[in-house]
């Protein structure tokens, strides 16, 4: 009973220390195992690992991509216009062993801390040597893949690799967003204005056009009125004509009526004429016959 009673305390201790010396290594990470805080081994494939209780640490880092929104940055472009600008970087750590060296305890925090600086000096280097209607364009990809390299080269030492870099924002400061506004609402309005001219224009051509064409109808209308109308004189005073050779009594009667008409109708000055006047000689003898 006495052996018992100090191996089970014995055999829970070695199950302890045995089950201390496994760790699992997950798919998504990278893992290295220190001693004293020194790299002893690297493990990159997921499974069951092993180190030596009580001595060796385990160290977990991520495999998976990783982001990082860089600050805000006043950058002054070549054409001498100022804008802030910020940018979405995507991250992974290639080299854990090296990752370690380069950020150490700090880890993943630090190595961002690291990063950040180099995002901003590759965003310097590059839209200080561009026009600002090329930050502003809506095709930037040769200016972020720029970035990209720039950052991607000197974060080597770092054990990373910078995988991508996007402009997330490119405005004017607010000092100068004022000053931008009135001269695109100057531009603006410059240009409607230019619009409304031509506008006008062209309406001044159109009446124009349509007005000629109007005399020119109407001309060309009165024009045919006037022949058609001497056409149809014509036509009435050959009728006349034909008819006082067949009846000159007749025809005679009937320009006295029509003159009668015409000179008492209502609202004709007054005629003051004699009673035996010819202009009544229809009017004085009983038969309608004029007076010889």
């Amino acid at each position: 009973m006495a052996r018992i009673h100090y191996v089970l305390p014995a055999l829970f201790a070695l199950g302890a220390l045995a089950l201390s010396s496994v760790f699992i290594v997950d798919e998504r990470e990278k893992v290295l195992v220190l001693q004293f805080g020194q790299v002893k081994q690297e493990i990159t494939e997921p499974g069951l690992g092993f180190k030596l209780p009580l001595i060796q640490d385990v160290v977990r880092y991520e495999d998976r991509i990783l982001g990082l929104q860089s600050q805000s940055l006043e950058v002054t472009l070549r054409d001498n216009r100022r804008l802030i600008v910020d940018a979405f970087a995507r991250w992974r750590i290639t080299d854990a062993v090296s990752f370690r060296e380069a950020v150490g305890a700090g880890g993943i925090d630090s190595a961002q801390s690291r990063l950040d600086p180099i995002i901003s000096a590759a965003m310097r280097q590059v839209l200080g040597s561009v026009n600002s209607n090329a930050v502003l364009s809506e095709d930037r990809t040769g200016l972020m893949n720029a970035i990209r390299d720039i950052a991607r080269k000197q974060s080597e030492s770092l054990g990373v690799e910078v995988i991508d870099v996007r402009l997330t924002r490119t405005d004017l400061p607010e000092q100068n967003l004022a000053a931008t506004y009135a001269r695109m609402r100057a531009e603006r309005e410059r240009e409607a204005a230019d619009e409304i001219a031509r506008g006008n224009e062209a309406a001044s051509r159109v009446k124009a056009s349509a007005d000629r064409a109007v005399v020119v109808t109407t001309s060309d209308a009165r024009r045919q009125a006037e022949v058609i109308r001497g056409e149809a004189d014509a036509s009435r005073n050959a009728i006349y004509a034909e008819a006082f050779g067949k009846d000159p009594e007749f025809f005679a009667f009937t320009r006295s009526l029509t003159a009668y008409e015409r000179a008492l109708r209502e609202g004709n000055s007054s005629i003051v004429l004699k009673p035996d006047s010819d202009f009544f000689s229809y009017l004085n003898t009983p038969n309608g016959k004029p007076a010889q």
